[in-house]
């Protein structure tokens, strides 16, 4: 049963961690600012996770909240056509406390901008999900926040829980943490039911804990319990542990790791372990590659399929599509996410990875299908 007293818990061991934080703790309910004291402590946090070598993406609520300040918007429901206007203006004030913090302790910060839609397209989440490996790679720490100026359905329904969740499924993050305005799932919404009993651990999602779910007690914040348990259900199918915690009090992070209450809930399998099941039981493949027997060693070898292995494509797909693998005899040896189009594959397969700026115009990948985004379907090669 992990909790946060322990060194081996999922937020300490996980190589790669999500934090999302609401509107109801960063802004101020009273004077509609940023919550600077609290922010102050989380960030220092984040920091913490990172000297220890953990990669950090932050999802951060609030830009709505800080704008309609700002506007004089007052208080109560907004109309779709102000939510974009308070976003506008509040997100330059998010992004700029976050750059000041962020850098006075010589970290990079990078804005990310995204909508649900951009999580589930398949080449806007191909896009994203490469500009997110290639900050944490430079030692950047992504701010994320929904693009609320464009957003629609995404403003009415405050689903940064459920954005938070598929960035982590985006990420291969192995921990999400939501901090929430309550310290876990209950029974019962616990401001409206004293007898509410606390949940530590959901080993799995059933239609009883989606019964549980509540509505948000926050005077800014507009997700609620029913938003965190279907971020949830996106979390653990994607193999990431994922908490529910009391985000109000200062260091909240921290005080996971010191042991205070939670609910976790825990996947099947590690996110790795997920992608590729997802893979291997795609039913219909878009195309396929035949590849020589060199490559089918090298795929056996735990390597990528780079162009120069392959010695024939079919089918039409584009990148991102699952594509299979075919041995030299026409046997399905592997599938994996293809990194060009058909068009582009086709010019490249059989060329060295080094010829293909000077092939296409343009420099992309190194790899036709990389080892992480590729599943053997058989044991040892032939």
């Amino acid at each position: 049963m992990p909790t946060g007293s322990h060194a081996d818990s999922p937020l300490a061991k996980a190589r790669r961690v999500v934090v999302k934080v609401g509107s109801a703790l960063l802004v101020e309910a009273g004077t509609g600012r940023v919550n600077r004291a609290w922010l102050e402590t989380l960030i220092e946090d984040l920091l913490r996770l990172r000297q220890r070598g953990q990669q950090v993406i932050l999802v951060s609520s609030g830009a709505i909240a800080l704008g309609r300040r700002q506007l004089s918007l007052g208080k109560g429901p907004l109309r779709l056509e102000e939510s974009q206007a308070a976003a506008a203006v509040g997100q330059i004030r998010l992004a700029h406390a976050y750059k000041e913090m962020l850098e006075s302790r010589q970290v990079t910060v990078a804005q990310v901008l995204l909508t649900l839609e951009d999580s589930e397209r398949r080449r806007r989440y191909l896009n994203a999900r490469a500009t997110l490996e290639t900050l944490l790679a430079l030692g950047a720490l992504p701010v994320i926040n929904e693009n609320d100026t464009v957003a629609t359905a995404e403003i009415r329904y405050g689903d940064n829980d459920r954005l938070a969740a598929r960035v982590a499924q985006m990420a291969g993050a192995d921990c999400l943490v939501l901090l929430s305005d309550v310290d876990g799932l209950y029974t019962a919404d616990p401001h409206r039911d004293p007898a509410a009993q606390f949940i530590e651990v959901v080993p799995k999602i059933t239609p009883e804990i989606e019964a549980m779910g509540g509505r948000s007690a926050s005077e800014v914040g507009s997700g609620g319990m029913t938003t965190k348990l279907l971020a949830a259900r996106i979390a653990v199918a994607a193999g990431c542990h994922m908490c529910i915690a009391a985000g109000h009090p200062l260091h909240p992070v921290r005080r996971l790791e010191e042991g205070a209450r939670c609910t976790w809930f825990l996947p099947d399998a590690t996110p790795v372990a997920a992608r590729k099941q997802w893979i291997a039981g795609t039913l219909r493949p878009a195309g396929a590659l035949t590849i020589d027997h060199g490559a089918l060693r090298a795929l056996f070898a735990g390597r990528s399929l780079l162009p120069a292995g392959v010695t024939g494509a079919r089918g039409q797909f584009e990148r991102g599509d699952t594509v299979s693998v075919l041995t030299p005899e026409g046997t399905e040896v592997a599938r994996g996410i293809i990194g060009y189009s058909d068009a582009d594959a086709a010019k490249i397969i059989g060329r060295q990875s080094a010829e293909i700026p000077d092939i296409l115009g343009f420099r992309g990948r190194d790899e036709l299908i990389h080892r992480d985004d590729l599943v053997l379907l058989h044991a040892s090669a032939t």
